[in-house]
């Protein structure tokens, strides 16, 4: 019998204040058919990203949870931070896995999104595969003005208004509800604390501004350098490894390098593996050659990672 397996992605407005971030995790504790695979808070962008998979009933019923509860603890009045945002639970996407298709996940989103407008009266937005309109398609686009631009932009634009829930913002914002492909979020530093330079970069990058495909990005400053922060949306049509590349070839038209990168959350396990494979000029079908997949093709298991 086919399991039937979501991923749900949500991302809060709170990075710095952990026990608060806690507590948001702890809504879904003891939640039977999900499971909590990762949490990444960073206090520079004032954002937690949580990594669930399961059901999908149970995933409904986890998302809801997670919106409630940062919805009653975050005040996005007095939010600050590196990362745009339009809401206290900020974005929560639905990525199908296993036996079910976008389209039932569009389903999936539609019902959890009526819920939290009904019951929890915070404004939810549809973009990505559950858009109902081409203005909420794109996430980037639904962000502009942040939350202080949509709570005014709310009240008397009818591009603006709501999918469902009150044409107001209070102090929760809005969520926006979408669903997706898997997609690896993924910062890099440069050495440097001039965050123009990781804005020029991003422009470079981005596909809204003639770039790679399947990359956004944008440039801030995070701890104090520059950063450039990307969603790469299809790693298989734009692997990360020339994404790099292409960070490093522009920081160094400005004088700068690369210190370092991140992940943020989780990435596809052939993400990476492509990324090796690259820098180390072997061949595609290098990627069936680990050992921990050749045993779990043997032995029908998987096991633990050999150190």
């Amino acid at each position: 019998m086919t399991s039937h397996l979501v991923e749900c992605v949500p991302n809060v407005s709170e990075g710095r204040r952990l026990k608060v971030v806690d507590a948001i995790g702890d809504s879904i504790l003891g939640l039977p058919g999900v499971w909590l695979l990762d949490r990444h808070s960073d206090p520079d962008h004032n954002r937690s990203v949580f990594t669930l998979v399961g059901t999908p009933s149970a995933i409904a019923e986890a998302a809801f949870r997670i919106v409630a509860s940062a919805a009653e603890q975050i005040d996005m009045t007095q939010h600050r931070g590196a990362h745009p945002r339009i809401g206290a639970a900020d974005v929560v996407p639905f990525i199908p896995i296993e036996g079910l298709t976008r389209h039932d996940c569009v389903a999936l989103a539609h019902e959890v999104g009526a819920r939290i407008g009904d019951e929890l009266s915070v404004p939810v937005y549809y973009y990505g595969d559950a858009a109902t309109r081409p203005e909420t398609s794109d996430l980037s686009a639904l962000r502009r003005g942040q939350y202080e631009g949509l709570r005014d932009a709310i009240q008397d634009n009818p591009a603006r208004q709501p999918d469902t829930g009150p044409s107001r913002l209070g102090s929760a914002g809005a969520t926006a509800i979408g669903v997706r492909g898997p997609l690896v979020a993924f910062n890099v530093w440069l050495n440097s604390d001039d965050v123009e330079i990781a804005r020029r970069v991003a422009r470079a990058l981005r596909t809204s501004s003639g770039g790679l495909q399947n990359v956004k990005a944008m440039g801030v400053l995070v701890g104090g350098r520059a950063q450039v922060s990307m969603n790469l949306t299809d790693t298989r049509r734009t692997p990360i490894a020339p994404v790099v590349e292409m960070v490093r070839r522009e920081a160094a038209r400005y004088g700068s390098s690369i210190w370092r990168s991140e992940l943020v959350g989780l990435a596809p396990r052939r993400a990476l593996l492509d990324a090796a494979i690259w820098y180390l000029q072997l061949p595609s079908e290098t990627v069936q050659q680990t050992l921990e997949d050749r045993i779990q093709g043997a032995l029908g298991r998987s096991i633990p990672l050999l150190e």
